[in-house]
């Protein structure tokens, strides 16, 4: 009913890349899943970056990612000692998911536009040791300074 240590939890994400590798074929990445989702939306769309992409090779993903989300569901409501709340408390109605929707698009959008996610250029790209996602991680966590340390304060 407590956190896991972090180390566990990251070991546990860790083995992910190479499991999904060898049981799936696939590489582990979440970015894709805002490209699929917008293919099912939009079937007939003109948009090349929707048009040219795979829905049926990358099903996957909607299954991974709504997995993804009932596990956290699952752990917030019955693996821990009291339920996550989904806002903070000095959030509230529509004005604070209308922020919630649009910082998700906004993060999804880089996300493509840099080739990739957080866990696709930090697991899965340094672990093929590919040097743009070891540069993109980099980036990750100056960026994630620079608020945390410069915004936030």
């Amino acid at each position: 009913m407590q956190p896991w240590p972090w180390w566990a939890s990251g070991i546990l994400i860790g083995l992910t890349v190479p499991l999904l590798y060898i049981l799936a074929g696939k590489a582990f990445g979440i970015s894709t899943s805002l490209q699929q989702f917008g293919a099912m939306c939009a079937p007939h769309s003109k948009c090349e970056y929707l048009a040219k992409h795979d829905r049926r090779a990358n099903a996957w993903l909607v299954v991974f990612v709504g997995g993804i989300a009932l596990g956290a569901w699952i752990a917030t409501r019955f693996l821990s000692a009291q339920p996550v709340e989904f806002l903070p408390p000095d959030m509230t109605g529509a004005p604070a998911a209308l922020q919630l929707l649009l910082g998700g698009f906004l993060v999804g959008f880089g996300a493509r536009y840099a080739g990739g996610c957080t866990s696709g250029h930090s697991l899965t790209g340094i672990a093929n040791l590919n040097w743009p996602s070891l540069l993109a991680t980099v980036c990750f966590f100056i960026g994630g300074l620079a608020v945390t340390w410069g915004l936030l304060r």
